[in-house]
């Protein structure tokens, strides 16, 4: 499924325009980016827990020249599926 066809699934569930649907998903996916952009936990009952998590610098080596280089760290955002949704998933 696309963003597309999660608007349109949402439109039909929700009983809502298209267009409304659009501003709905773009603004709770707008507001899910900027939490977790300013560090911030976004955890979801039932479904699961945005949040960043920083990866400490390390030393890598490239595996065309085997040269090591120098890893700078990074702060990544991840997803964790609550158990409600990974039984869900499973069945």
């Amino acid at each position: 499924m696309n963003k597309t066809e999660l608007i349109a699934a949402t439109a039909e569930k929700a009983g809502i325009t298209k267009k409304d649907a659009e501003r709905v998903v773009n603004a709770a996916l707008d507001t899910i980016v900027a939490s977790i952009a300013k560090g911030e936990r976004v955890q979801l009952s039932g479904f699961g827990i945005f949040e960043t998590k920083t990866r400490e610098a390390r030393v890598g080596r490239n595996p065309r020249t085997k040269q090591t280089i120098q890893i700078p760290a990074t702060t990544t955002p991840v997803f964790k599926a609550s158990k409600a949704l990974k039984d869900i998933v499973s069945k």
